[in-house]
This record gives structure tokens, C-alpha cells and sequence, in this order.
């Protein structure tokens, strides 16, 4: 075979690969970022095994499954797992769950979980399948570790410095009640361990709320609190009846039973020095004065 016809045959596979290439590529991008719903951009519906009915995304089967305008009867969420058919956006083909359509070859999204049935093509949240969650997280799977206690997927930053809380995020959000788990929103992890979602606890700081609304514990470091508290209980001191009065505290922040002296502003762990307390009982031996026990009668 001549030089020339081996030069032509290549040139001519060349073009071919080209030519390929540039289709897949087309076919990867036609559509893009133009279909999907408020929460995912993907180029194909889902059809709930649950109901029969079409939906852009779970979230939309979800919200409006369960509304207020749904029969309580009827709401219900859609199992993500059992999902098997998509309609193609482009050219409504129905048929199984695929990356790519079986009639006009479009890719539905560019990232595609066969173990979810999840399609998305906003590619920058750096989407992986977690095999010991189930489900699909973003964030980049070099960048999360899976804690087996926990049951959840946290940030390598993370590991052996968060404290444990068996299937942490296996609950419902404690300000809003949404379940956690597979929410969308951004979630932190808070010094005792429990979850909740990053706008709730800002919202929680807005109301000047700095425990946990699970456990209670105290949300960070707060000893520079706890030093002005100091200064304003030195510079209020209580009335003459009230300076035998003892009282016995639980502290929410170490959980030690202390017997303190009674103060209105507040009271302070013997243990840690917190004044995240609460009061648990009186002390019957040391009462204030005859003349309070009148008033209080």
C-alpha cells in the first residue's frame, strides 16, 4: 500500500474521529442549563413510581404531594430509589432511566447516578454516589470522609475533631423540621454533635439563642460571656434576705449538680464555670428570711 493511500486512510479516520467527537459533544451540551425545575437543571422528567404522575425532579413530586391543598389522606413522598422512567425534555421520549436518550441521543444530564436514578447538569457542585449513605452528595468525594457512627458524610476537616452522635443527621432539622438528611440546604455541625441547617442557627443567633435546641449545650466558646456575667453579679448584689438562699443547679454544659447560691442575673457551675444552668430545686435548710416567706404566703 502506496504512502500516499496509507496518508489518505488516516487523514480519513481522523476526520471520522472528529467528526464523532464533535457529536458527542453536541449531544452533551444541546439543551443544557435551558431545562429543569428550581432545583436541579437536567434535561428529562421523572415519572413517580408512587403516583404515576410526571415531575420535573423528587422535590417538586414531594412539594406538591404534600401541600396543604393535598388530602392529608394522599401526601407522601416519593421513594427515589424505585424511580425507573424519565421523559426525554427535548423530544418527549418515555423510557428507562439513562444517561443519554434512546431516540434523540441527547445527554439528560451530565451527571448521572445509575444507583439514584439522579440526573443534574450543573457539574461545578462536584457530585459523587455515597455507598454507605445511599444517596448523592456534592461537595467533591476527596474532600468527605463517611463516619459510620454518624451515618453521614462530613468534611475530611472534620475527622477525629467532631464528636459522635449515632445517625446525626437522621432526624428532622430541630428549627424548621426538615429531615436532614438528604436536604439541599447547607447543614453545620455543632460542638455537641448535632446538626442543623447553617441559615436556622443564623437565624437562632438573630434571636440572641446560643444553645442547642436539642441538648441545650452551649453553641461555642463563651467565656468571654461568662466574664461579663462575673462583672455584673459582683456589681449587683442581692438584698440582705436573700444572702443565705443556696439552690441547686444542673449545669447544661458538663451536666454537674452544683449547690449555689441564689442570684437573680444568674447562677455558675462550680464544675466548668458556665452559666448556662438551670435550676433543679431549692434548699429547705437554708430558706430566706421569715418576712419573704410572708410575701411569698
Amino acid at each position: 500500500m502506496s504512502c500516499w493511500l496509507l496518508k489518505k486512510m488516516g487523514s480519513s479516520y481522523e476526520s471520522e474521529g472528529t467528526y464523532f467527537e464533535e457529536k458527542e459533544v453536541s449531544l452533551m451540551e444541546i439543551g443544557s442549563g435551558n431545562y429543569g425545575c428550581s432545583h436541579y437543571k437536567r434535561r428529562c422528567k421523572i415519572r413517580a413510581p408512587c403516583c404515576g404522575d410526571i415531575f420535573d425532579c423528587r422535590h417538586c413530586h414531594n412539594e406538591a404531594k404534600n401541600s396543604l391543598e393535598t388530602n392529608p389522606l394522599d401526601r407522601h413522598d416519593i421513594p427515589r430509589h424505585e424511580i425507573e422512567k424519565v421523559i426525554c425534555s427535548l423530544c418527549g421520549t418515555e423510557q428507562d432511566a439513562q444517561q443519554y436518550c434512546i431516540n434523540c441521543g441527547v445527554c439528560m444530564g451530565k451527571y448521572y447516578c445509575a444507583k439514584c436514578k439522579f440526573f443534574d447538569d450543573d457539574i461545578t457542585k462536584n457530585q459523587y454516589h455515597c455507598d454507605e449513605c445511599g444517596i448523592c452528595r456534592t461537595g467533591g468525594k476527596d474532600n468527605f470522609f463517611h463516619c459510620k457512627t454518624c451515618g453521614c458524610c462530613y468534611s475530611k476537616e472534620m475527622k477525629d475533631k467532631h464528636r459522635c452522635v449515632e445517625r446525626a443527621m437522621h432526624h428532622n432539622c430541630p428549627i424548621c423540621f426538615e429531615f436532614i438528611f438528604d436536604t439541599m440546604k447547607d447543614i453545620t455541625v455543632l460542638c455537641c454533635g448535632h446538626t442543623i441547617h447553617l441559615e436556622c442557627l443564623k437565624e437562632m443567633e438573630k434571636h440572641y439563642r446560643y444553645t442547642c435546641p436539642v441538648c441545650s449545650k452551649s453553641l461555642w466558646d463563651m467565656s468571654k460571656l461568662w466574664s461579663k456575667i462575673d462583672q455584673e453579679i459582683a456589681s449587683t448584689p442581692m438584698p440582705a434576705m436573700y444572702q443565705n438562699k443556696m439552690v441547686w443547679i444542673l449545669c447544661n454544659d458538663c451536666s454537674a449538680n452544683s449547690h449555689v447560691q441564689f442570684h437573680v442575673i444568674a447562677h455558675k457551675c462550680l464544675s466548668c464555670k458556665s452559666y448556662n444552668t438551670r435550676q433543679t430545686r431549692g434548699d429547705t435548710a437554708t430558706t430566706c428570711s421569715s418576712g419573704v416567706a410572708e410575701i411569698v404566703s
